[in-house]
């Protein structure tokens, strides 16, 4: 029921709001589990997302979204709760594995998982390299990955601004098509959990034109586990 209720009253909504420009939108597959995995730009993303993206996707989130305080805190934990965000705390391997692990559950049911395999948002606007966190869920679910680019969401709200300016800049999603990647069975898991990630970054970073830095984001607020 609620999800029923997203799309038809509060997706409209954000779709005018934000005015997302999507390219490969046919690539979505209509059913089956799909890892989608992006690039990081806003808070916004994990709005902007769902928006090019018509199936229920569920998100890794921050332990703290789900821990504020006051009426506001309450209505951020029961909306993520809702959407079936999974929280992890950043910093704690074991809460991490933990959120791979439902992952794979709601894989394991043809359902839609979102990443950010850098981890956390970009700072500067570059791509930072992929944590391999992204090759252990493809490796232990089996299901492919749905390659995603995001351009100018930082507009909309950049790091540290409190609300998304509406009806500003609109963002670009650009959509690969699914990527397999049994081709990495017959390799060490180790190895493949690094080939996998890094091969999802570089089509990442086609599909989003950012500079590629080669090296890790660690700022401390990372809402992506950095398994593996």
């Amino acid at each position: 029921m609620f999800y029923t209720f997203m799309t038809r009253v509060v997706r409209p909504i954000l779709w005018v709001l934000f005015r997302p420009r999507v390219i490969g939108g046919e690539n979505v597959p209509d059913y089956g589990p799909i890892i989608v995995a992006s690039n990081h730009l806003s808070f916004i993303d994990s709005f902007i997302i769902p928006l090019a993206i018509p199936r229920p996707v569920t998100y890794i989130a921050k332990a703290d979204y789900f821990t504020g305080r006051g009426l506001k805190g309450r209505f951020v934990r029961w909306f993520l709760t809702n959407l079936g965000h999974v929280p992890v705390r950043r910093g704690a391997q074991r809460a991490a594995m933990g959120a791979l692990e439902q992952a794979v559950d709601i894989l394991d049911n043809s359902g839609a998982f979102a990443v950010y395999p850098e981890g956390t948002r970009s700072p500067d606007g570059r791509l930072y390299r992929g944590r391999t966190g992204l090759g252990w869920l493809v490796l232990a679910s089996g299901a492919r990955v749905l390659p995603v680019g995001l351009e100018g969401t930082e507009k909309i709200q950049p790091i540290g601004a409190s609300l998304p300016r509406f009806f500003g800049p609109r963002p670009t999603v650009r959509i690969g098509p699914p990527m397999d990647f049994t081709h990495y069975d017959d390799l060490a898991p180790a190895k493949a959990r690094r080939a996998i990630t890094d091969e999802v970054v570089e089509t990442i970073q086609k599909l989003s034109g950012q500079e590629y830095t080669g090296v890790y984001n660690d700022r401390a607020d990372a809402s992506t586990p950095p398994a593996g």
